[in-house]
């Protein structure tokens, strides 16, 4: 397709006062006004056939990306050098999963080594799943900068979405791995654990409690049990994936932040020796992952992951938890990372975990909400400051209610701010697996 430029436009806007001068002052050579017309409108014509044609057209599409980070989509595009096209430039248009406005541009520059335009999409994915990149336009101007031609291409390419996994490549999290006692290669503790691992003369300074009386008499000497860090306890996540956690903050839905604090707790049990599956709920409950074990299998746990969908509705709790109670053969930790809004679903919560704590381990994750403590610490400077002041301090004081309230069930809590919510988790893990707590 061929179309005027703005530079066309503009000459035609500056010309019309010209003709009415020349009608008005000049009547015997007003006929040259619309010749004058028919030479740009064929000036505009040889600078589109000058623009060339668009031989061909590359988007090179990756598979997958991670949400929340920087992906490049290359683009090579070949024209017809007639005259040499003028700074093409290109445009996409894609799902919304993959970018909040669901279009991007850029410039093309000459790569004359392979005789190409070449140029980049930035694409930054904001929700998981499976996005399509559907539209590709490529416009660039003829040497006279009067014409501009276009082309429109079909794309339909798919592009998945994964959890954001950088804390997992972090060297934060090497730390961790280095520095926990608990690794691939089983750290035998002396006094610590509940699995037996051997028998050894007893020295000054054991704990007495370690002392095997029996084999003691059979020996003829005191002798000590080792025991080693008690390994392949099985870890579930429990994901809520409504309404309020698919809220965003800081730019990405609450869910995907928990997903990733998740995964990366999950590949430090792994790690471990320790058994994990991931399990999401809303309005229904999903279906509970099969447990992964060893660091091999985390991208089971990752497709897993990818596949919680967000919901516009409440959480059923009680459903949830009863049906992952169910399905759970023996007893686990059962992290649950979730939000509430009202103190309705809030109490129905607190009963649904009262019920699943009396077999498993319970440990409940939340994000903090600092857009609610801005708002109760605020200065106020007008009436709607003050009441949206009280509505903020009071629903502040209702949460602290009901995380005191789980605390008294015997539920460990975390609330912090996502940034500091992956490695809270990690520290509360390892800190219970050293107490030896989830078996």
């Amino acid at each position: 397709m061929i179309a005027p430029t703005a530079r066309t436009l503009a000459l035609i806007v500056f010309a019309a006062p010209a003709a009415l001068v020349v009608a008005a002052f000049a009547p015997a050579a007003w006929p040259l006004v619309p010749i004058a017309g028919l030479a740009l409108l064929a000036l505009v014509t040889l600078d589109g056939w000058f623009a060339g044609p668009l031989r061909d057209v590359r988007l090179i599409v990756p598979r997958d990306a991670e949400i929340g980070h920087r992906t490049e989509v290359p683009l090579l595009a070949e024209i017809d050098p007639r005259a040499g096209a003028a700074a093409p430039r290109a445009a996409l248009g894609f799902d919304y999963r993959l970018g909040a406005e669901a279009a991007a541009e850029c410039r093309l520059e000459p790569d004359e080594a392979r005789g190409v335009w070449r140029g980049s999409f930035a694409l930054t994915p904001k929700r998981r799943g499976t996005g399509t990149i559907d539209t590709l336009w490529v416009a660039w101007r003829g040497p006279l900068g009067l014409a501009r031609r276009q082309e429109r291409r079909e794309i339909g390419e798919e592009l998945r979405v994964w959890p954001d996994l950088s804390p997992v490549r972090s060297p934060v999290l090497q730390h961790y791995l280095r520095d926990a006692q608990f690794g691939t290669v089983a750290r035998r503790i002396r006094g610590e654990g509940t699995q037996f691992e051997a028998l050894s003369e007893f020295q000054r300074g054991m704990d007495r409690r370690q002392i095997d009386w029996k084999a003691s008499a059979r020996h003829t000497g005191l002798l000590a049990r080792e025991n080693e860090a008690e390994r392949n306890n099985q870890i579930v996540f429990a994901l809520d994936c409504g309404a309020a956690m698919s809220e965003p903050i800081d730019g990405l839905p609450r869910l995907d932040r928990a997903v990733s604090a998740a995964l990366t707790a999950a590949f430090v049990a792994l790690h471990g020796g320790d058994r994990v599956a991931l399990f999401g709920f809303a309005e229904r409950p999903g279906r509970l992952s099969p447990f992964a074990q060893g660091t091999r299998a985390f991208p089971q746990l990752q497709q897993a992951a990818a596949g919680f969908d967000y919901s516009a509705r409440e959480p059923n709790f009680t459903l949830a938890l009863t049906t992952l109670a169910t399905a759970l053969k023996r007893r686990s930790l059962v992290v649950i990372v979730s939000d509430f809004t009202d103190p309705t679903s809030a109490e129905l919560m607190i009963e649904s975990v009262e019920r699943l704590v009396r077999r498993h381990l319970v440990l409940f994750v939340t994000m903090e909400d600092a857009e609610l403590a801005a708002l109760a610490a605020a200065a106020p400077s007008s009436v709607g400051d003050i009441a949206a002041a009280v509505a903020a301090d009071a629903l502040a004081r209702q949460r602290a209610l009901v995380l005191e309230r789980l605390r008294h069930l015997g539920v460990d809590v975390i609330e912090a701010p996502w940034e500091a919510l992956t490695y809270q988790l990690i520290d509360r893990y390892l800190a219970t697996k050293r107490a030896e707590a989830i078996g």
